[in-house]
Parts: C-alpha cells; structure tokens; sequence
C-alpha cells in the first residue's frame, strides 16, 4: 500500500515515535487521525492543512475510540491503517524497599499498553474491514508497537516487558483472523530511542544504555522507527511478525 491519499490512524500520535511517524505519513501524502489525549504541535498540521484530524482520545475507551474513528472517516476519508504507539512506562521491582510491587501500578501498565492497543487494533480493523480492496486485495494495515523489553526485560520491568510482550504475540494471531479481509498486521518493538518517554532519565543511565548498543552507537531516532512503519504499509509481503529495531542490543539484567 502507497501511504498517499490514504487515511491512517495513529495512536499517540502527539508525541515521540508516533508523533515522527504522523510527521512522516503526512509528507508521503496520507492523512492522519490522531489518537492522543494532547493535542499534536502545531508544526504537524502546517503545510498539511484539511489532512490532521485530532480530538482527545484515551486509548482504553472504546466510547473515544469508536468516536475518534467515526469523525475522522467523515473528515479524512476511509480508514486504510493504523500505527498504534500510545503507551506507558513504569518501573519497580516485583518486592523492593517498601514491600510487594504495586498491583495498581501493573494493572494501568497492561490497560494502556496492551489493552489498548488490541482496543484500537480491533475497532480500527472494524473500520478497515468495510472498505473496498485496493491492489492484491488489500483493504489495509496495522503496526503495533511493543518494545525489545518483551524479549530483554530488564531489573524492575515486569509490568512493562509483560505488556509488551503480550503485544509482541498479538502479531500472528491478529494477522491470521485479519488475513480473510485483506489486512496485514505487523509489530515494531523498538530499542532504546531518543523520545519523551526518556526525558526524565539520568546522563549515567542514558550513557550506560549507549554503551550495550553494538552498533549505531547511540540512541535511536524517532523518524528511524517511522521510517519502518511506512515500510510494513508498502510492503505486502510483510504480515504477522515482529521486528526488533534496536542496534543488535540485547539488554542486560540492569
């Protein structure tokens, strides 16, 4: 699928990776839903005027999503992909200092970052499912994003490694009950990346996690993970798997 003149769905789309992918989908020529609680920069929609379409969405909802979605359609056109990025961040051991981990603090993790990805994969889906095929019979695409954590999780990542690698195993099964309507299902899980979700971090930390990177010896930029979002959306053959997009890092326990 060419991403022009498409309309694409993207989840925490305001910020970070999904902030860069919007950026990057808009200039291939598509229009944008924006899924996010805050409003996108108003850089993004310069230059892109009538193609940006955003209203405060909290991903677990299915009341916001289904309303996102349906206005979006009436503005933008017909739903072809969305690339899911929203999600949360939480460290603690399972028994540290003050006890036993928090069980709230868990649950919100698993409710942002999985359940609300399948939330917007399944209603997205709904919506693509409708439309005509385009070439080869495809109706669209979804990326979801999990994280090298699913694979890697590191001291004091329970509940961040188990969301995502519950996304990470979506990848197959969604792209298998998805197949018989034309609409391919892939996972990016990213490494460590130059985002917000890093802002907060120590130089120490930041630096450590530079030096487990074999190559390229930095953090990853934002465009770099939007850059293979397009290409899960423009090559077909690319259905029902996850790709590490990480610099052949494999975390170490801390």
């Amino acid at each position: 699928m060419q991403l022009a003149n498409q309309t694409i769905l993207i989840s925490g789309g305001s910020s970070g990776l999904g902030a860069a992918t919007a950026r990057r989908f808009l200039d291939q020529g598509a229009s944008v839903i924006i899924a996010d609680l805050a409003s996108p920069d108003v850089t993004m929609v310069e230059g892109h005027e009538g193609r940006v379409f955003h209203q405060p969405t909290d991903v677990t909802s299915e009341e916001d999503v289904r309303s996102l979605i349906a206005e979006g359609e009436n503005r933008l056109g017909p739903l072809r992909g969305a690339v899911i990025c929203a999600g949360i961040a939480h460290a603690e051991r399972i028994v540290g200092r003050n006890g036993a981990a928090s069980l709230d603090a868990f649950r919100k993790v698993i409710e942002v970052n999985l359940i609300g990805t399948f939330n917007v994969a399944r209603l997205a889906a709904k919506a693509i499912s409708k439309h005509e095929p385009m070439a080869d019979e495809e109706r669209g695409a979804l990326v979801m994003t999990a994280s090298i954590a699913a694979f890697d999780g590191q001291i004091g990542q329970a509940a961040y490694s188990a969301s995502k690698g519950g996304v990470a195993a979506l990848a197959l099964p969604l792209a298998r009950d998805l197949a018989r309507h034309g609409i391919r299902v892939n996972v990016i899980a990213p490494g460590v990346f130059e985002t917000p979700m890093f802002d907060g971090i120590s130089d120490e930390f930041r630096d450590s996690l530079i030096q487990q990177i074999p190559f390229p010896h930095r953090l990853g930029h934002a465009d770099e993970f939007a850059a293979l979002a397009q290409h899960a959306f423009e090559n077909i053959m690319l259905n029902g798997t996850t790709l590490r997009l990480d610099g052949a890092l494999r975390m170490a326990a801390k």
